[in-house]
């Protein structure tokens, strides 16, 4: 492997330049670090990390507590941050929390106390007291998606809104007879998404003068299968049939098509559906729904987590996540 003896050399600059200009620190001209970048890759010359970090106090990579790495919406927030970190010459360490209390904790005891990481991104984990506490005493920059998070910078959507909108939009199209997949008791956890979609939802339904039914609500896990099934039972049963389904995420919705469809129902013309999430099959079924862009909720926390390295000590307010309502071909007029 070149040294960075050699690359200073080709590039016509001392090692210090190529130090500057390879790691961001420090003023290059654009010129020079453009001569060194293109010395650096033609001799095929890379950074050491351990030098880096011994020379900066920086590991520059940055740790990502996540509950689920098997879900969509949570690899979409993943693949946004790594993204983003790349961008800027950063790692990604995962950290998979699961409800087990021991994990949890050797996680926090262990694994962040070695300081591997100079900062930390938790995505829609809700941490106790004691684990805020810890992650407080290791002076590290935490951004929290989802929330809210006391005592973190926390990036949120709010879920209430988002449920009413997808709502209001069914009532605005004439519906009266809604129906909502939403969670079973152990999917609603970590800031109880599923709850606050359902208030949203039910909200939204009051202020038109609509009470909600019980008998309009069917549980499911967050999956297309899950989805298919509640769907089925919603569409199945005695009494009038929902001329509409609201589901709180795009997957249970996408299943809530294909149940409609095998069971013989036009959609949107016998039943329209509306979902959260922006999932990237949404458009492929014509799904209209309320997208709260994953990606860019990653991207953003990143930017945000490398701001705070940038700038230590600055003030940083939560934010609020953008979302938008999607109008495709799964809902139309009664």
């Amino acid at each position: 492997m070149a040294s960075i003896d050699e690359v200073a050399k080709l590039a016509g600059v001392s090692t210090a330049t190529v130090s500057r200009a390879l790691s961001g620190r420090g003023h290059v001209s654009a010129a020079a670090r453009d001569r060194v970048e293109v010395a650096a890759k033609s001799l095929g010359y890379v950074v050491s990390s351990s030098a880096s970090s011994l020379a900066s106090g920086r590991t520059r990579n940055v740790g990502v507590l996540v509950p689920f790495l098997d879900r969509w919406f949570f690899s979409t927030v993943l693949s946004g941050i790594a993204s983003a970190l790349m961008r800027r010459g950063f790692d990604i360490t995962l950290y998979s929390l699961t409800d087990d209390r021991a994990e949890r904790a050797e996680i926090f005891e262990t694994f962040l106390r070695r300081r591997r990481v100079d900062g930390v991104i938790a995505i829609s984990l809700e941490l106790s007291d004691e684990e805020t506490q810890r992650l407080a005493g290791f002076d590290l920059p935490v951004i929290g998606i989802g929330g809210p998070n006391p005592g973190l910078t926390t990036l949120t959507v709010d879920d209430v809104a988002v449920a009413r909108l997808a709502t209001e939009h069914l009532l605005s199209l004439g519906h009266r007879t809604i129906a909502h997949i939403g969670a079973s008791p152990e999917f609603d956890i970590d800031f109880h998404i599923p709850t606050r979609r359902r208030q949203g939802f039910e909200q939204a339904l009051a202020d038109a003068g609509i009470a909600a039914h019980a008998a309009l609500f069917e549980p499911a896990d967050f999956t297309i299968e899950g989805g298919f099934r509640a769907a089925k039972q919603l569409l199945g049963r005695p009494g009038d049939r929902p001329t509409a389904i609201f589901a709180a995420s795009d997957e249970m919705a996408i299943g809530a098509l294909l149940a409609a469809r095998e069971l013989g129902y036009r959609v949107p013309e016998d039943l329209s559906v509306v979902g959260i999430d922006g999932h990237e099959l949404s458009e492929f079924f014509r799904l209209t729904t309320v997208d709260q862009f994953p990606r860019q909720q990653g991207e953003r926390a990143a930017d945000a987590i490398l701001d705070e390295l940038e700038n230590p000590g600055a003030e940083h307010e939560p934010g609020r996540l953008p979302f938008e309502l999607i109008v495709r071909g799964s809902t139309a007029r009664v």
